[in-house]
């Protein structure tokens, strides 16, 4: 029997953040998506100082890989000449960001 639970995910490799940021710099978001990883990092960086646990740089990592994958789809999408305008605007359901 496993100590862990079957859905559990495995820890991101320590190089990772490193080889995900090497891969935001050579996407053509670059100028957007670098500054927003380093702020994900850096409040990851302070949540792991108050809580001593690594879980806040591996949800960090988790996240921006999922990002950088769906990228090509949201491209394609975007596109397609889709109509997206019954969408709604993330700022209005979560409320303004800080």
């Amino acid at each position: 029997m496993s100590a862990q639970p079957e859905e559990a995910l495995a820890p991101p490799a320590p190089a990772a953040a490193a080889q995900l940021l090497v891969q935001l710099r050579a996407d053509r978001r670059a100028d957007t998506w670098v500054p927003a990883f380093e702020q994900d990092w850096a409040r990851a960086l302070d949540d792991a100082r108050h809580s001593y646990s690594l879980a806040p740089f591996h949800d960090v990592v988790r996240t921006w890989r999922v990002r950088l994958a769906s990228a090509p789809a949201v491209d394609a999408f975007l596109a397609s000449g889709c109509d997206d305008s019954d969408g709604v605007d993330l700022d209005q359901v979560l409320g303004a960001r800080t």
